[in-house]
């Protein structure tokens, strides 16, 4: 520190110091020089670091060093009230660790209470005086001096001159004051920093307990046998580094099933990111994959991380692997093979540390036969295989799923949302060639048709699916509803028995032993879409 401790040292100036004898102009200039020098390093203290325990620690130095002023203390506001002894220069930091002033207890505590700076010429003859830590002399000076910022008192700086009768006392207050106004600006920007870092990390882990949450197990629902084993297999996976290849058809869940892998896997404070290869093509692909260099080609105006790097120490998943070509597929192999590749244009190799996981619907067996995927890079990929199967083979877990993505359709909506029986037994009758992707899109447009938030059989639609015959038979009695079920409500009964009368209103009034005229009044009251053929 530049000038902090030049010319004399504090004992050759206590003298001067003193204000006595004919020199007393000189010994106030000589001050006045001192307290300059001083304030010049603790400046420069204060804008090294924003860790003001390290700063002020420094500060009380150059007070003691440069100023004469020892035994400096600074306590800080706690949230309770109370001041907390935070750094006491020369003193062992265990023995203030846990030192705390009340407002109006001790000099320091009611330098808070008044927020006001206290100068004593012998603090032993104040009755204040408590000198918890048994550190200050009594037949000396004392001298305390709030931290203010922006006007709201954030601590107290306190310290000792170093003789007893010291006659400049009201001078090297106005200094401490000085002192304290930039350890306030210091300590106010740090405090602000310090709260602004722990809310970030608050909201981060917050953040990632969500992630967790919503992309974990629990967002993938069943209970059926099949996805049971899923279950089983995931769990385990998860807590290696293994390339994982999940098959399965469209809409079967498999992004769901990546995200749970890699968030309860040891690389889950790392990135998940995701590429899907059948979105780009090749030329593309491998840019947005390896990154690429300036002047690579024409656009690159400067260099760019691929995705492989951004993946560094978590997860990459790559959906739809068996969409590149074989001559992308060599490039891609030597990456999984080495750990490493080169960006587009570039020569430097560069190392990773990902995990993979690829998903494709399908038959990769059957390319690599028709020499469409290369076999050694099937093999790559295929260390641990996950088969997620198709919804028409666990219909069981239908009326869960629906539950799950109604709850999630409603939080979107801002209400509540419900399904009748009838409405899953409909559900559970159709073959999901889209799988859950298309249960979730048909739920979807069920709610949006839906007034009161009741989803009921008459707003299960499959549009450009269903094939409705002309004039359909009713069902075999093996399979039709029994229409004096008691479990059945009224709505259902009607709607059953216009299904079995092919929606022949006179037939089912029959079947209901109803008059017409009762059956159509059923239909309007009971908001029943009739189906036209």
């Amino acid at each position: 520190m530049s000038g902090a401790g030049s010319g004399k040292c504090p004992e050759e100036r206590s003298h001067a110091w003193s204000g006595e004898g004919p020199q007393g102009v000189c010994a106030m200039h000589e001050l006045h020089l001192c307290q300059m020098d001083a304030l010049y390093g603790v400046s420069q203290v204060l804008s090294r670091s924003l860790d003001y325990r390290e700063t002020i620690q420094a500060v009380l130095r150059i007070l003691d060093e440069a100023a004469g002023l020892c035994r400096g203390l600074v306590s800080v506001v706690e949230p309770d009230g109370s001041l907390l002894v935070q750094a006491v220069h020369g003193v062992d930091p265990e023995q203030f660790a846990s030192v705390r002033y009340q407002a109006g207890e001790g000099i320091i505590g009611f330098a808070m209470e008044k927020s006001r700076t206290i100068v004593l010429a012998r603090v032993g003859d104040d009755p204040r005086f408590v000198n918890k830590m048994g550190v200050y002399d009594p037949e000396l000076p004392f001298i305390a001096v709030p931290i203010k910022v922006a006007g709201s008192l954030k601590g107290v700086l306190a310290v000792q001159p170093g003789r007893e009768d010291d006659a400049l006392l009201e001078e090297k207050a106005r200094f401490l004051e000085m002192v304290a106004n930039l350890i306030g600006q210091s300590l106010g920007l740090s405090l602000q920093v310090e709260q602004e870092k722990r809310s970030l990390l608050e909201e981060r882990d917050l953040l990632r307990r969500t992630v967790r949450h919503q992309h974990g197990f629990d967002s993938i629902v069943g209970r059926s046998a099949v996805m049971r084993r899923v279950f089983d297999q995931v769990r385990l996976v998860a807590k290696w580094n293994t390339t994982v290849l999940i098959r399965g058809e469209t809409g079967t869940g498999k992004e769901l099933i990546a995200n749970a892998i890699h968030y309860n896997s040891p690389r889950a404070r790392g990135p998940l990111v995701k590429l899907n290869c059948a979105a780009l093509p090749e030329n593309l692909l491998e840019s947005e994959l390896f990154g690429h260099e300036r002047g690579a080609f024409t656009g690159a105006v400067g260099s760019r991380k691929g995705r492989f790097e951004q993946a560094d120490g978590g997860t990459l998943f790559l959906d739809e692997i068996g969409e590149i070509s074989p001559a992308f597929q060599a490039k891609l192999l030597r990456v999984l093979q080495e750990g490493e590749f080169e960006r587009v244009g570039g020569s430097r190799s560069i190392k990773v540390d990902v995990r993979i996981i690829a998903a494709t619907h399908r038959d990769l067996e059957t390319a690599v036969d028709m020499g469409d995927f290369r076999e050694d890079l099937f093999y790559r990929l295929n260390v641990m295989p996950l088969y997620l199967p198709p919804l028409r083979e666990r219909l069981e877990d239908i009326p869960d799923i629906c539950r799950h993505l109604l709850a999630k359709v409603g939080n979107v909506q801002k209400r509540k949302l419900c399904i009748t029986d009838a409405a899953l037994r409909r559900l559970a009758n159709y073959d999901w060639p889209g799988n859950v992707r298309e249960l979730e899109n048909c739920l979807e447009r069920a709610a949006v048709l839906s007034e009161d938030g009741r989803i009921d059989v008459d707003l299960i639609r499959f549009p450009g699916r269903e094939r409705v015959p002309p004039r359909p038979s009713p069902p075999p009695a093996a399979t039709a509803v029994r229409l004096d079920d008691p479990h059945l409500s009224e709505r259902e009964r009607v709607i059953a028995a216009l299904e079995q009368a092919g929606w022949v209103q006179a037939k089912a009034a029959r079947l209901l032993n109803m008059t017409p005229r009762q059956i159509a009044y059923r239909i309007q009251t009971l908001n029943i879409e009739v189906k036209q053929f």
